[in-house]
């Protein structure tokens, strides 16, 4: 979902350290000591990791618990979140090497019910999609905060009446639904449900067995459910109302994503030298778009801190999240499936962490800033209440010294601004998140101890207010 952009900004932002004279060897202890150091500093409860280099598996395995307790194994379903991108483009990529389609038809040739208000969308291309130079924006169809879908075919049909923000090929911007009409595209083209295309032409052939994907956040198995931490804790709760397939519905183990990874290395060969894709396929998704630098197919492509080639991509549900990271020059992959939301950022700093350990460089200082936050943020909300009861206390008091009808009116006005805020929020929230669309149940995962604030500070306000506007009544009353 929401800040799977960030991703490689995420990577190759962090200070890692010099580099030191050789890399150490990279091997399953090596692994478990990053991980575990990890969680041993932020509580993150549960996390699976797989680490490929070449055509072997380096380490497959899980550490700490479901939200039910289960331990994470390596064969543990759990949510890849945008991560699924890259697996939508490879199903599109099956569909044009079988000569079903062109990267640059366009989509409307394939799939004429993708039509919307504007006719510019003829003119989108599946490539458009698969980069994200459509020209569809978070800012002209909001696919979280409108009415919600079911299916592919509904979110499809649910941009009906929505327009392009830009012309298609002229603009890079990260928007869910370009992956969700590329999904409904392989379903119609392949005349069979995405789930079971996915299966038989990706998850099948590499023996991905513990992989399947979900329509909605309902669909989530047990396993795959997350945290948000609170006060540096982690709080098992349900994953938001949202639609996600195609563009974040895969579920999947580290088991699994080690031959995922293998197969990206490999050509589009899996461990046992089965083929998913042609060589050139698997180049053509990690190669970056015309109109954007630094994302291909599916995949964003930069270089890590040390300047090595690195094609990645991160996935970020509101309880969990995921991070996959090719590194070419070495022939490693890397992969982390990690059940706390996107708050925290876990499965990609881990992800960091296992890059900075193949490159030889020093491993950062966790920097948890969020419990600090909570802190200051519960420790303010009592003193709100208390403000809030004792303005309502003595409402009487301050409605005797109001002289002017227009100036009490004046002065009680600012009670309301709370309320209003706490029932916008997910519109203030959406610019910080450069336009993003984010639906108002997805605000107290992101900043839980603000909206407690914000909601005690919305009632108390409210209460005031009432009390206010009853006590300057009466008064009136027995003046008159």
């Amino acid at each position: 979902m929401i800040t799977s952009i960030l991703s490689t900004l995420i990577v190759s932002a962090v200070s890692l350290g010099p580099a030191t004279a050789a890399a150490p060897t990279v091997d399953g202890a090596a692994v478990d000591a990053v991980v575990r150091q990890y969680r041993e500093d932020t509580a993150l409860p549960g996390v699976a990791v797989a680490v490929t280099h070449g055509t072997e598996v380096v380490r497959t395995a899980g550490y700490g618990h479901t939200p039910d307790g289960d331990p994470v194994s390596k064969h543990t379903t759990m949510a890849a979140a945008s991560v699924s991108k890259s697996f939508t483009a490879l199903a599109v990529m099956r569909l044009v090497e079988s000569g079903r389609i062109r990267l640059d038809d366009r989509v409307r040739a394939h799939l004429p019910e993708f039509t919307m208000a504007d006719p510019r969308a003829a003119d989108i291309t599946v490539r458009h999609l698969l980069d994200q130079t459509s020209g569809l924006s978070d800012t002209t169809h909001r696919s979280f905060s409108g009415p919600p879908v079911h299916t592919l075919a509904e979110a499809v049909a649910a941009m009906r009446d929505s327009k392009p923000a830009a012309a298609p090929g002229t603009r890079w911007e990260y928007h869910n639904p370009n992956f969700q009409v590329a999904a409904r595209l392989v379903e119609v083209v392949a005349g069979l449900p995405f789930a079971d295309h996915l299966r038989r032409e990706v998850f099948a052939p590499l023996g991905m067995a513990d992989s399947r994907t979900a329509d909605t956040a309902s669909d989530l198995p047990p396993s795959a459910a997350g945290h948000v931490k609170v006060l540096g804790l982690p709080v098992a709760l349900p994953e938001p109302p949202a639609f996600g397939n195609g563009s974040g519905g895969v579920l999947t183990s580290a088991h699994d994503l080690a031959a995922w990874l293998i197969a990206q290395n490999n050509g589009g060969r899996g461990p046992d030298g089965t083929s998913v894709a042609t060589p050139r396929s698997i180049a053509e998704t990690h190669t970056p778009s015309t109109a954007s630098p630094s994302y291909g197919l599916g995949w964003f492509v930069g270089v890590t801190p040390s300047g090595a080639p690195l094609v990645d991509h991160g996935g970020d549900l509101f309880t969990s999240t995921a991070y996959q990271a090719l590194l070419p020059a070495s022939g490693h992959g890397i992969a982390v499936l990690a059940n706390t939301g996107m708050r925290h950022g876990d499965a990609q700093a881990i992800g960091a962490r296992l890059i900075a350990l193949v490159e030889g460089r020093r491993l950062p200082p966790v920097d948890d800033p969020h419990t600090l936050v909570d802190v200051v943020l519960l420790g303010l909300t009592p003193v709100v209440g208390a403000l809030a009861l004792r303005g309502a206390l003595r409402s009487r008091r301050w409605a005797a010294r109001r002289r002017s009808t227009a100036w009490t009116v004046a002065r009680l006005l600012p009670l309301a601004l709370p309320l209003l805020l706490l029932t916008t929020i997910h519109r203030v929230v959406g610019l910080l998140y450069r336009g993003r669309d984010v639906s108002w149940a997805q605000v107290p995962y992101l900043y839980p101890t603000f909206v407690v604030l914000l909601s005690v500070a919305a009632l108390g306000g409210v209460a005031v207010l009432v009390a206010r506007l009853a006590a300057a009544a009466g008064r009136r009353g027995s003046a008159g």
